[in-house]
């Protein structure tokens, strides 16, 4: 089977399923009513920080959607139903990736949008410039989309969404918060610590705006060859 079906099949799989309709809806709202929150009650030392610091709540949305996305087809035999329509695993595999990209990625930019805008508001005269807050906003899309892929890549390994979150959440809102202030050390190339460095207005440790969000995009390149490599050798 060609590509645009099995894109056009997997979208659909995704736009029915009300949980992940929820989890694309919970990332713009968990962003911006937290970043509101923290903007009403901010201090001016990283203005773009707070106009954008409730995207460590909106990444748990993200994440949910990308290992609830993947681990759907391991319940109740679908995935060999897919199979059988699309013999191809890697072509599948990579139908499924890109279906979860595109929808996060549109959904993480006009969350970025309206966090700027929102946080410009809020913080008044300490808000953040507009070359920063056009910067965090596009940074704020890419960094949600590469968790959610990092997350499907995780569920392809795991073949379990309850796993995936039980794992990552902790992870990300307990050990990166944990070892988050040894700047210099490896919190810095922790995939939320480093992607989220898109999001400051000056930094200090090892990584920069772009350079952070490469190695977040590394940890998920990586999580998707894992997921890439259990999908092609084991049994559906």
């Amino acid at each position: 089977m060609p590509v645009p079906p099995v894109l056009r099949a997997e979208w659909i799989k995704i736009r029915t399923l009300r949980p992940l309709l929820g989890s694309l809806c919970a990332v713009l709202l968990a962003t911006t009513a937290f970043s509101g929150l923290a903007a009403n009650g901010a201090d001016d030392s990283d203005p773009l920080f707070s106009a954008f610091l409730g995207v460590s709540f909106g990444q748990i949305a993200a994440v949910a959607f990308g290992a609830t996305a993947v681990s759907a087809e391991f319940r109740g035999g679908a995935l060999r139903l897919t199979l059988s329509a699309v013999p191809d695993r890697l072509r599948w595999y990579a139908a499924k990736v890109t279906a979860i990209a595109l929808p996060v990625l549109a959904v993480g930019l006009v969350t970025g949008l309206v966090t700027l805008v929102l946080g410009r508001f809020l913080l008044g005269a300490d808000r953040p410039a507009w070359s920063d807050g056009l910067r965090g906003a596009l940074g704020c899309g890419v960094y949600l989309t590469l968790m959610a892929l990092f997350a499907a890549g995780c569920a392809a390994v795991l073949r379990s969404g309850t796993a995936t979150l039980g794992v990552l959440i902790p992870f990300l809102l307990i050990v990166s918060f944990v070892i988050g202030d040894m700047s210099g050390s490896v919190a810095d190339v922790l995939p939320d610590r480093a992607g989220q460095v898109v999001l400051h207005t000056s930094w200090d440790g090892l990584l920069g705006p772009w350079s952070g969000l490469a190695v977040t995009a590394a940890w998920a390149g990586a999580a998707l060859v894992a997921g890439a490599w259990c999908v092609r050798r084991r049994d559906a």
